[in-house]
């Protein structure tokens, strides 16, 4: 499939309720999300919305030393984070809504979004399998 500018990003079950948002004081992860939507110049880094934006923690996963990484954090609008985090958006019920949201911003077909998400779940599976350590050193960057 071409380039995707949205994409899904399953946290492996183990790393699930780990987040900078809960891991921080209030005053830290404000001004870290308040320089992220400066960043993107108050628009979604990835579809370009304007209105509402959240912070979402961009990691990379090392397959072979077991290490979440944070990368980066970046604004995005609420549709697009229901489709990054698409495992807990279908349990509430959204999944139809981040469905279409991921179509219109990819120009996918339907086919093309359960393929994408079929890839996504594999991945998933096989990271959930093991236990990882977090790497923030990131973190003093995005300051």
């Amino acid at each position: 499939m071409k380039n995707l500018k949205l994409t899904f990003q399953l946290v492996p079950d183990g790393c699930w309720y780990t987040n900078l948002r809960s891991a921080l004081p209030k005053e830290v992860w404000d001004s870290l999300r308040k320089a992220a939507y400066a960043r993107s110049g108050h628009r979604c880094s990835i579809c370009g919305a304007q209105g509402r934006l959240e912070a979402h923690e961009v990691w990379s996963y090392d397959d072979e030393k077991k290490i979440q990484k944070l990368e980066n954090i970046i604004a995005v609008c609420p549709s697009c984070h229901e489709v990054i985090h698409i495992g807990r958006t279908c349990l509430i019920g959204n999944g139809a809504r981040a469905q279409a949201h991921f179509m219109k911003v990819n120009g996918a077909t339907e086919s093309e979004y359960h393929d994408e998400l079929g890839k996504a779940n594999k991945i998933h599976a096989e990271r959930s399998r093991f236990e990882w350590l977090t790497d923030i050193s990131k973190l003093k960057e995005l300051f």
